[in-house]
């Protein structure tokens, strides 16, 4: 059944999956999957694409869907002995009855709360109880806004450590003509060679083989340049203070069953992420992380965006 609020819509999707779909007045939208609490698509009012999904991804639980953004917790990655980015990727996710208040914000009318908990199977592999909210919104210019909350809810006295992510894929016309600006002469940990500490040079990151970066310390705010399409992402985070850049190029492309072999010239991932320095709550406590993604006109952008000017503003 399809609710009455015209900005929030509950219904099924890919194999009959529960999915809520946002929509603005304008015309922008996002789509979220309850399984995974997953983002697959976020549209502007053009009803373009920003977000790149895999034309091979597969919705079927528990497996991740390819694409989108990700909620990676309690694990980002493989360090540590979990597997892949954690399991809240791999849950199917409740919409919550009783959110936390958020900031009166009347304007934000497109919005869905969701939250995971803890599971009695999950706790043999993880042995914490946790309480993990998360609340997705489209602002009214169809800003894309993902909340989380995350408290130890542990009845042992114990404390527990997590990673956190928000895996985000955007859709771009060509890898090959895309730029990120906030990142330079940040250090970073290289995955691709067994995360040995570099520091960034240049003046924007540009593309033309695999890519694989953690950069630490990085600013709230990180811009990437589509030129071909004219089109600037700008990120705003908050509590994330590393970004994950990654890009499989074309080898890894085609050892991925659920990525196209040539869909690595149209995506590029940057995520905002808490890696290096993993979060500690004591029971009771609770970890808050913000990302607010924005898609405007680069010829807008390119004055506002000077990193030289913006990305010290904060």
């Amino acid at each position: 059944m399809a609710s009455e609020n015209v900005h929030v819509e509950h219904c099924k999707g890919v194999n009959g999956l529960h999915k809520v779909i946002l929509r603005e007045i304008r015309g922008c939208s996002a789509e979220v999957y309850l399984d995974g609490g997953q983002v697959t698509s976020w549209k502007n009012e053009f009803r373009e694409q920003l977000l790149f999904l895999s034309s091979k991804a597969t919705f079927k639980p528990p497996n991740a869907i390819r694409g989108g953004i990700q909620i990676c917790f309690p694990q980002f990655g493989t360090i540590g002995s979990l597997e892949q980015h954690g399991f809240a990727r791999n849950r199917l996710w409740s919409v919550d009855p009783d959110p936390p208040p958020f900031p009166a914000n009347t304007s934000h009318r497109a919005f869905v709360d969701l939250i995971l908990r803890h599971s009695e199977e999950e706790v043999k592999i993880w042995p914490h109880r946790y309480e993990c909210r998360l609340r997705i919104a489209l602002g009214p210019g169809g800003d894309l806004m993902l909340t989380s909350r995350i408290r130890n809810t542990n009845t042992d006295g114990k404390s527990f450590t997590f990673t956190f992510a928000y895996h985000t894929c955007f859709s771009v016309t060509d890898i090959s003509e895309v730029r990120v600006e906030g990142l330079e002469t940040l250090d970073y940990l290289d995955n691709l060679k067994n995360r040995e500490r570099f520091t960034e040079q240049g003046d924007a990151l540009t593309f033309e083989s695999e890519v694989d970066k953690v950069y630490l310390s990085t600013p709230t705010k990180i811009a990437i340049l589509d030129h071909e399409r004219k089109r600037t992402f700008v990120l705003r985070k908050d509590g994330l203070p590393d970004a994950v850049v990654w890009n499989p190029w074309d080898k890894k492309a085609k050892a991925m069953a659920d990525f196209g072999d040539d869909e690595y010239k149209h995506m590029l991932c940057v995520t905002a992420a808490c890696v290096e320095k993993p979060i500690i709550l004591k029971p009771g406590e609770e970890w808050k992380g913000r990302l607010e993604i924005s898609a405007v006109p680069s010829s807008y952008c390119s004055g506002q965006l000077d990193p030289r000017r913006i990305f010290r503003s904060n």
